[in-house]
């Protein structure tokens, strides 16, 4: 089977790794791809939003399936232009990925079909909105209602954050559009987690819960950045909680889809907060996590074409899905992330970090400069390890660091704490 993934991040370079270990894989192309996939993936100069040429890529290079990593290419449709020229991919058509790229819209499937999220407002009207925000006061999240590159969510723990943030989304119009409509919500206290699965109309395959740490620094300390490490599975969530999470979100939201007449198929990754009163939706996503894809990816015991096609039929056995253990993902991101940063710096160590054993090295930001592998992005690497534990992975990921060096590295080192600590009590 021929194969196109659609990327070029540390997610998009995880699924043509694992994708590679399939043995119904003869070929995969990776558009744009990044260096880090060279040993598995051919690199196609196509970027993520150029929808009609991945199309037209896809039909003369006799693509059998192409898996679309990115939210952007999904808000635009572009499973509906490959599916109109008879093609198969896999992910969520426009209206599926509305869920991800509208978060008015998800709030009212939300409300109206009674799945827990935490009480809103939307605007379109800055006046009206700062009004309501001064009424209602901090904490509070303002989130910008279109695509944002998962950076137009703003948790203002304090008025003035509140007002700059609505200020910078409706009048500065720092996100363009996607803040031309802004949804205000109430906080919620508790612990954050992603639950995702693989989703064929109403019918879906849960993967395991995971955690990211969203902040720069230790203690959850810091800006918020597209996601500093995860670990997974989730000690401090048993079975039946795991189970009411999946059909209080995960059904639900795909039962509430088909009522409004959308057949969702692909990935449903669903940001919850675990409340004193219950799991409640923070957001949707349409697509794999990431870093939650890394952690996945080393943690999988299936072949991942298998369980992509669950989401055209394929039956798979929940209970064979993974190894033992558990896996923990860990960002080497540029000196100044998640604001200015340089790029062009050189990287070393990485092969050193992959002999280890249970390690992996996935490239998010870099590119070939001279022969030389340099930084070319915010996050730079995803360090992910597999461990029997959740305590023999987080030592692994860590060591594996230690090989790895370019000017200005930082990183978090309390990559699972939250999960150390359930260990332990």
């Amino acid at each position: 089977m021929r194969v196109l993934v659609i990327g070029s991040g540390a997610r998009e370079h995880a699924l043509v790794w694992k994708l590679a270990q399939s043995p119904r894989v003869t070929k995969i192309y990776a558009a744009p791809g990044n260096p880090g996939m060279a040993p598995y993936a051919e690199r196609v100069a196509l970027g993520v939003n150029q929808l009609h040429d991945l199309a037209s890529f896809a039909e003369n290079n006799a693509i059998d399936f192409t898996v679309v990593g990115p939210e952007a290419p999904l808000i635009e449709g572009i499973v509906d232009l490959f599916r109109r020229r008879g093609l198969n991919v896999f992910g969520p058509d426009k209206a599926g990925a509305a869920l991800e790229g509208s978060k008015a819209f998800t709030k009212e499937l939300l409300t109206q079909a009674g799945i827990p999220t935490a009480q809103h407002q939307t605007f379109n009207d800055y006046t009206k909105a700062r009004a309501y925000l001064d009424q209602h006061g901090a904490p509070i999240v303002v989130k910008a209602d279109g695509n944002a590159a998962g950076k137009g969510a703003i948790v203002a723990l304090d008025m003035e954050t509140a007002q700059e943030a609505l200020k910078q989304m409706m009048v500065d119009r720092v996100f363009g559009s996607a803040g031309d409509i802004v949804v205000l919500e109430d906080y919620l206290e508790g612990d954050e987690i992603g639950a995702t699965a693989i989703c064929n109309g109403t019918s879906f395959l849960p993967l395991a819960l995971s955690q990211d740490h969203k902040r720069a620094l230790d203690n959850d300390k810091g800006l918020n950045t597209g996601g500093m490490g995860v670990f997974t599975p989730l000690p401090f969530v048993d079975a039946a909680a795991s189970e009411r999470i999946y059909n209080e979100v995960i059904a639900a939201t795909l039962n509430a889809m088909q009522q409004t007449g959308v057949n969702f198929t692909g990935v449903l990754y669903s940001n919850i907060m675990l409340t004193a009163s219950g799991p409640k939706v923070i957001e949707h996503n349409t697509r794999f996590g990431d870093p939650e894809t890394q952690a996945f990816m080393l943690l999988l015991k299936e072949d991942i074409l298998n369980v992509l096609e669950f989401a055209s039929g394929r039956q798979v056995d929940p209970n064979a899905l993974w190894h033992p253990g558990s896996a923990v993902s860990l960002t080497l991101a540029s000196g100044g992330y998640p604001g200015g940063y340089r790029s062009g710096i050189p990287i070393t160590g990485i092969e050193e970090a992959n002999k280890l054993e249970g390690v992996q090295v996935f490239h998010a930001g870099t590119a070939l400069k001279d022969d030389q592998l340099v930084t070319a992005g915010g996050r730079v690497l995803s360090v992910v390890a597999r461990g029997n534990n959740l305590q023999e992975a987080v030592d692994r990921v860590y060591d594996a660091a230690r090989y790895i060096s370019f000017e200005g590295m930082h990183y978090r080192k309390d990559i699972a704490h939250r999960g150390l600590e359930a260990i332990k009590h």
